[in-house]
């Protein structure tokens, strides 16, 4: 791949441990203290939501909901593959095609410049948001059907099965949301690798803000169904 700067190296592996401490961190608290973080107390609430739709048989909210999420991931999804594609056309250029080696073991030694690297990482980044939102939208087809299924009809559909695939679905649908912000860093790794170490502690702030949130206290809470901590 030619000789490669002091900076990529340096900036690269600083960056790479800003943003894997990061989520380390994160996925700590989300197992220690969930209620301390949003991914914990959301998944509180779908559980409680869940159980107010099935008890209370709010059939229309709880598909119009479900809806609104699949077309939320449907338009993510697309256009994540619109991005996805447009980079694997602009690599598959005849002038282009020649520095791709399509065996893996060949990589970095085959490759003349860093910078079609850097376009094949953003363009993994897509395809994995991609990925994630259609396994996010299956997941909310599969409780849009069973969340309006009678428990007596099937005893095995209960509140909490129901909930532990919406989360599932939740969880795939983070995972492409993950993936659109970590490629903004790769993006600025086009233009240097100071600005991608730059971009990443302006990510991790960012995501700090939006994955924490104060500690909620649920015991003067007024709700006839009964509500459940979170464990691990």
């Amino acid at each position: 791949m030619g000789d490669i700067h002091w900076t990529e190296i340096v900036f690269g592996a600083a960056t790479f441990f800003v943003l894997t401490t990061y989520h380390l961190y994160w996925m700590y608290q989300v197992r220690r203290a969930p209620m301390r973080t949003y991914r914990g107390v959301t998944k509180h609430l779908r559980r409680v939501w869940v159980e107010s739709a099935i008890n209370e048989k709010r059939d229309i909210l709880s598909v119009q909901t479900l809806r609104n999420w699949i077309m939320a991931s449907s338009f993510l999804a697309s256009t994540a593959m619109i991005i996805g594609l447009g980079l694997l056309s602009f690599l598959f250029k005849p002038e282009h095609i020649a520095e791709i080696p399509f065996d893996f073991t060949l990589m970095f030694s085959r490759m003349k410049s860093l910078f079609m690297a850097k376009l094949m990482l953003l363009m993994v980044h897509f395809f994995f948001a991609f990925f994630s939102f259609t396994l996010s939208i299956r997941y909310m087809n599969q409780v849009n059907f069973m969340i309006n299924v009678p428990i007596a009809c099937d005893p095995l559909l209960s509140p909490e099965f129901i909930a532990h695939t919406l989360d599932t679905g939740m969880v795939h649908y983070t995972l492409g949301m993950r993936a659109f912000y970590l490629s903004v860093v790769v993006t600025l790794w086009l233009f240097g690798p100071v600005w991608m170490f730059l971009g990443s502690l302006v990510l991790v702030v960012v995501l700090y803000k939006l994955d924490h949130c104060c500690a909620l206290d649920y015991s003067i809470a007024q709700c006839d169904m009964q509500t459940r901590t979170l464990a691990g």
